[in-house]
């Protein structure tokens, strides 16, 4: 159990004019924190709700899919969007239209993709080993910011690997370019999403710069939010495969940061009910079909660990109705306890540690030879 009280803590993160209160932000997911998923999250709690992640150049140049991204929900009053770019141009371009044109308020880089189809060219965790890069980057995107007040903020991991550690010094570029805050994922891209997150590069980031540090990796329950804060000195936290089929985490976050009991873990009754609003949501998004189609992924994690049945499980992975859907909810035991095996226990992909993917000389020199890493870029908006 943490020994965090409710005075010990700062319930709000100032990112410049920017106010969170609590201090937790939704981490942008390719595939899932689309609108119906931010909303459904923002129902449960207070916070800072990132869009999945887009391309700058894909907003520049008006590329239809990335700019069909930026639908927004009704519950959220901060629109917050997850930019990914390797050119210093098309970044601070994309910021301008992000604030210019949708009214975005807030502007997350991401510098900690480990994909190896992005860090093969340089992109992703990749890019912070090129500091020079990194700080013409965020330079840009601050400059592009500033006329419109928004806060600009990054995110990205240890390092490529733990031979190759660039964090601290991406803290140091960030501070000196302005950025409103930095977060960091407690693992290399080489860990990708396996073993555990190193909490202790978050506290040693904390005490390196003066901006806002915020702690990404392990966080499953809201006590894990509470214990990080504790021993990092984190000024919030960034929650990702923690929620995937638990959007009450942010209930639980919020109860949390207020010093508040816990909320009661939901009855089977209760996450049908979580079920049957998510699909409601994704299909007013997306159309009812394709809605449907889209909330078949999302049902192995909410039901993990129930007694629901093999066959109402498989079912519900092909469910493509509301009315089917319907029907299968109702065979569920609404009086269910959620089930204590499913408590603290990781969601979502692992995986297993492996070699980064890097350009040919990547790592000969801290400096980059060249601007042109369009290839890094194009086609992965959304991840």
């Amino acid at each position: 159990m943490t020994n965090v009280t409710p005075a010990t803590l700062d319930r709000t993160l100032q990112l410049a004019s920017l106010r969170v209160d609590p201090p937790v932000v939704l981490a942008p997911m390719a595939g899932v924190t689309n609108a119906a998923f931010r909303q459904l999250c923002a129902e449960q709690g207070a916070g800072l709700y990132v869009c999945e992640m887009i391309t700058s150049r894909g907003i520049v140049e008006r590329d239809e899919k990335s700019l069909g991204m930026l639908v927004f929900a009704d519950a959220e009053p901060v629109r917050s969007v997850q930019l990914y770019g390797v050119d210093p141009h098309y970044v601070g371009e994309a910021v301008k239209i992000l604030a210019g044109e949708y009214g975005v308020a807030h502007v997350d880089l991401n510098f900690g993709c480990p994909v190896p189809k992005v860090t093969r060219k340089g992109g992703g965790a990749a890019l912070p080993y090129k500091r020079d890069l990194l700080e013409r980057i965020l330079r840009s995107a601050v400059s592009s910011a500033e006329p419109y007040g928004i806060p600009v903020t990054m995110k990205t991991r240890k390092g490529i690997d733990e031979e190759v550690l660039t964090y601290l010094d991406a803290g140091r570029i960030a501070e000196d370019a302005g950025c409103a805050a930095i977060a960091l994922h407690g693992r290399t891209a080489a860990q990708h999403y396996s073993g555990s997150a190193d909490w202790s590069a978050i506290a040693q980031l904390k005490r390196h710069v003066g901006i806002p540090v915020l702690g990404n990796g392990d966080i499953w329950e809201a006590s894990d939010a509470l214990r990080m804060v504790e021993e990092t000195g984190a000024d919030g936290v960034v929650v990702g495969r923690g929620c995937l089929g638990r959007p009450w985490l942010f209930r639980d976050l919020a109860a949390a940061f207020a010093g508040e009991p816990p909320p009661p873990l939901p009855t089977l009754g209760e996450v049908a009910v979580m079920i049957r609003r998510h699909a409601e949501l994704l299909a007013e998004l997306m159309g009812e079909e394709r809605g449907l189609r889209d909330m078949r992924k999302h049902m192995a994690w909410y039901v993990k660990g129930f007694a629901v049945g093999g066959q109402v499980r498989a079912a519900l992975g092909m469910v493509d109705s509301l009315a089917g859907l319907d029907r299968l909810l109702a065979e569920f035991d609404p009086d269910q306890p959620f089930p204590e095996s499913e408590i603290g226990v990781a969601r979502g992909r692992q995986g297993s540690p492996r070699k980064v993917a890097l350009p040919a000389g990547w790592l000969d020199d801290t400096t980059c030879i060249s601007d042109d890493l369009a290839a890094a870029e194009l086609g992965i908006s959304g991840g």
